[in-house]
Order: structure tokens, then C-alpha cells, then sequence
């Protein structure tokens, strides 16, 4: 079963407490290409401090950008780079950005700066492959330095950056030609450049006229309270969000569960070889957790619902479960009888729970051979 959710985000307020040590850099350190090889840092840029990240990719199950970018919650003022394309050389892999990255970082309050590659070395494994690419940071310096005199939302600003696709892409194309001509290795057809162009704008006008769209609808409909009904649903969904701004994005959940007046939104992780998912894959699910717990006014079918978001960490070599409505002491039995784990690993579960509790969310850890642990974790919230 699928069932459509919508809901209301009216700011994004958010506690990380798994950011590791950012180094701080200053503006001057983006013309040295200091930043080349940096996952996040503050970077001190005219007086400001901006919480800054990297992707390594525009496709986001590389290198755990989101996980970069739950980094840089600890700033107010977050930034983050993305390349609109990144071609690894005929022998390698082409991916492009998507809307549906950008959409979700302007419903996080992060400006973008879409950026390009402009250094590169052949990769001598390959006959046609580069790697070791390195940003334009010319051109990140020029954006930045518009970004800081800029005085709205991050919505407008991506938007901004999306009518400048055209250009980054021309400079793109330029860029790869002259890696091309240095390293005499073959890149992908520029065609595939002209017709991602025309799809991401497409996306961006959808986007538009469709949350224009919605708002008008959402003036229009009365929603009546419906009588809770004794039920249990699960499934996938999706979520319709709504910010201040007008916006209209759309999420989906891994799972859900309707009990009664409540539906439970699941984030899964899994780990099929390690005894929990990695670090990075829990601070992926955690960006979602920002999401779901500024969500306000969520309502299925004009039935309003209450909510409660659930990460829910998944692993064949765990045994038994815990939760985080557990106390630490039943935790650490749990977690030190049956599975044997050393204190620092015990010290990494439980701060994954103390998040959680920071920013009123759920979160178990279990054996994903044991589904009746599921359903026991969740009737400690009923």
C-alpha cells in the first residue's frame, strides 16, 4: 500500500551532535585550491562564517554527501558544492545533477553553488579515464562572494543558480575539452551536457507551476477531522512538504505504520557485514530526522494525523534490540551481553540515541532477522 502524506515545515530547527572536528579556512584559502581534497570545514569568507561541504559527485549515493552536509548544522549560514557534472573519462562513469538534490537542500535552508571541474589527471589504470578532479575555485570564490551580500532564502538562491545552469554547463564542456586535450583521454558525447540542461529545466518549471498549483489548492480545501480508527497500515509513502516560502516537496519514507491517530515514519539503514550501518549512513538518515521533526499540521485522506519519526538501524550480526526510549544502563547490557561490543562502540550507539532524544525522534537498533523486534520497539511509544 502506498498513502500520500502532506505537511507543513515552518523552519528547520535541528540539534547535530555527531559533527566531527571542522577545520576553519578563510577566503583566500579557496584561490590556493586549499579546500581540494576537504569533505566540510567553516570557511570564514568577509566577516562571515559559513558551515561549507563538498560533493564529490552530483549523484548522492556517492560518497555520502549528505552526510557532508549534516556536518555543517552546527553554522546558521550553510553552503554546499555540487558539480553539475562529473565525467570520469570515457571508461568511467557521467552523472549530472538533479533537481530533486537541489529541491531538498532549499527545504534545509542550504544554499547552493553549482560548480564545475576544471582539473583533472588521467587515471593510468584506464585507457580513457581521469581522476583527482579539482573545482573551478575562481569560480566558487565569485559566487560566494555574491552569496554573502545576498538577503534571501536558500530557495531563491538555488533557483538563481539553476537560471545560471546554461552557463556553468558551457564552462563545463570547456573545462572537460581542455582535461581532454592535457591528459589525451576521451570524454562522453556533449550531447548528453545539452539534454540534461533542458531536463533539469523542465523540472525547475514543474516545480514552479506545480506549487503554485498546490498553494491554490491548499487555500481551497477544508479539512475536516476524521474519528481516529483502530488500525495498522505499513507500507511505502510519500510526504507532500510545504515551507513558508510556498514551496512543494516531495519526499518519500521507507516505511510507515498508522496505529490508531498516529503514523510512524520509518528511515531504514542496514548493514549486512558490520554489526551496525557506518557513521555516514546514520548522519544520511539523521538529515531526513530534520526533516520529519519540524513537520507541523501532517494529514492523510484531510484526516490529521500525529507523527513520530523513527530511524530504524538494521543488521544481520546484531542480536536482540534496543531503543532509545530504553535507559542508557539497559542499553549498554544489551549491547555488551549478546553482542560482545568494546566501550567505544557501546560510546558510538549511544550517542546515536542521545541524539535522537535531543531531537525528540526514535531510534532501535536491531537483528533484521527478528521483524517481531520492530513491532515490540514501537509499542514502547504507544
Amino acid at each position: 500500500m502506498i498513502v500520500n502524506l502532506i505537511g507543513f515545515i515552518p523552519e528547520i530547527k535541528y540539534k547535530p551532535t555527531l559533527v566531527t572536528h571542522l577545520n576553519c579556512f578563510d577566503e583566500k584559502d579557496l584561490l590556493k585550491n586549499a579546500l581540494a581534497q576537504k569533505a566540510t570545514v567553516i570557511l570564514k569568507f568577509r566577516g562571515n562564517e559559513f558551515g561549507f561541504s563538498q560533493w564529490v559527485s552530483p549523484k548522492r549515493t556517492r560518497s555520502y554527501p549528505y552526510s557532508r552536509v549534516y556536518d555543517t548544522f552546527i553554522k546558521k549560514n550553510r553552503v554546499t558544492i555540487i558539480p553539475f557534472v562529473k565525467d570520469e573519462g570515457f571508461d568511467g562513469d557521467r552523472d549530472f545533477i538533479q533537481w530533486d538534490t537541489i529541491s531538498l537542500m532549499s527545504l534545509l535552508n542550504v544554499y547552493v553553488i553549482i560548480g564545475y571541474y576544471c582539473i583533472a589527471t588521467k587515471n593510468f589504470n584506464f585507457e580513457n579515464k581521469i581522476t583527482n578532479q579539482i573545482f573551478d575555485y575562481v569560480y566558487i570564490y565569485e559566487q560566494m562572494s555574491e552569496l554573502v551580500n545576498y538577503q534571501s532564502s536558500a530557495l531563491h538562491w538555488n533557483l538563481k543558480q539553476m537560471d545560471q545552469l546554461l552557463n556553468v554547463a558551457e564552462k563545463s564542456q570547456k573545462a572537460y575539452a581542455e582535461i581532454s586535450k592535457q591528459t589525451g583521454v576521451r570524454m562522453h558525447s556533449e550531447q548528453g551536457i545539452t539534454n540534461r540542461i533542458k531536463s533539469v529545466r523542465k523540472s525547475v518549471s514543474e516545480f514552479k507551476n506545480l506549487s503554485r498549483k498546490l498553494a491554490a489548492e491548499a487555500q481551497k480545501r477544508e479539512l475536516q477531522t476524521l474519528q481516529p480508527k483502530e488500525s495498522l497500515i505499513e507500507g511505502k509513502a510519500t510526504i507532500t512538504l510545504q515551507n513558508f516560502l510556498g514551496g512543494f516537496y516531495f519526499l518519500t519514507v521507507d516505511e510507515f505504520r498508522i496505529i490508531g491517530d498516529t503514523i510512524f515514519l520509518f528511515e531504514k539503514k542496514h548493514s549486512d557485514k558490520k554489526l551496525i550501518p557506518s557513521a555516514n549512513d546514520v548522519k544520511d538518515s539523521f538529515i531526513k530526522m530534520a526533516l520529519f521533526t519540524n513537520i507541523t499540521d501532517l494529514v492523510h485522506d484531510a484526516r490529521p494525523l500525529n507523527y513520530k519519526p523513527i530511524v530504524g538501524l538494521t543488521s544481520e550480526k546484531i542480536k536482540e534490540f534496543c531503543h532509545s526510549s530504553m535507559s542508557n544502563e539497559e542499553i549498554i547490557t544489551i549491547l555488551s551481553n549478546y553482542n560482545n561490543l568494546n566501550s567505544k562502540q557501546i560510546k558510538t550507539i549511544l550517542s546515536y540515541f542521545e541524539e535522537a532524544r535531543q531531537n525528540n525522534f526514535f531510534i532501535f537498533l536491531m537483528d533484521s532477522n527478528r521483524g517481531e523486534f520492530q513491532n515490540l520497539a514501537i509499542q514502547s511509544l504507544l
